[in-house]
């Protein structure tokens, strides 16, 4: 028979310590934003106000800390991408709309993603919080395909593998531009979507897009061109 014991409750201890668990990990957001990717521990318990040991008494140890602050920027960057995922729109907009939702997040937090993805001191908890949000991404993309090339009577055997490459190759692409800014945001949403949007169509076998679509570089965002 099921238990009929109430829920166990968090101690108001438990409650105090997870609140400032949490706190630390605000103060090392905010220590990366200020200081970049090379911060120290020392430096992130100096933003907390507080010494090292009693920072470590919260966590395991640099990369408990490390991943915890992983999994706090990759929130903020799923926040903005999964909007994108959920709307109900034509497919090529579908496509700009999360590329665009990803370059503004690493662009809004520049020094969060490259603590994350690229700290060399602790690559593993951070490709491992990297890994997770592309697999994440890369499965609502999937399921995203796979439901229109179901809808075309097509094969949708190989929407993981594509939705994983794409999220791959907008990540390559999105560390370049951090890095070199050679272009505006928007231009490289064009010629990503563009790209993209060649390789899905081609699969789609043009239904439902203009014969021209996969060739077409896209206007800026906020142009107002629909799909015809």
């Amino acid at each position: 028979m099921p238990s009929t014991d109430p829920p166990v409750k968090p101690t108001d201890r438990q409650t105090r310590r997870t609140e400032r668990r949490a706190e630390m990990v605000g103060a090392a957001m905010d220590a990366v934003r200020r200081l970049g990717p090379g911060v120290s521990v020392a430096d992130i318990a100096a933003q907390a106000g507080i010494t090292k040991p009693v920072l470590y008494r919260h966590f395991d140890d640099r990369a408990d800390l490390h991943r915890c602050v992983g999994l706090e920027a990759a929130a903020l960057l799923m926040a903005r991408i999964t909007p994108q995922l959920q709307q109900d729109r034509e497919p090529r907009e579908h496509i700009r709309g999360v590329i665009d939702a990803f370059l503004a997040g690493i662009e809004e937090e520049p020094q969060l993603w490259r603590f994350v993805v690229h700290n060399p001191g602790e690559h593993t908890p951070g490709a491992e919080v990297v890994d997770d949000v592309r697999q994440t991404i890369a499965s609502l993309l999937a399921t995203l395909l796979g439901g229109r090339l179901r809808a075309a009577q097509l094969d949708s055997g190989g929407a993981e593998a594509w939705a994983l490459g794409l999220v791959g190759m907008v990540q390559s692409a999105g560390d370049w531009w951090l890095e070199r800014r050679t272009m505006s945001r928007a231009a490289l949403t064009d010629y990503l979507t563009t790209l993209v949007w060649g390789g899905v169509a081609g699969v789609l076998g043009g239904a439902g897009t203009a014969p021209s679509a996969s060739l077409r570089l896209l206007p800026p965002t906020g142009t107002g061109e629909s799909d015809g």
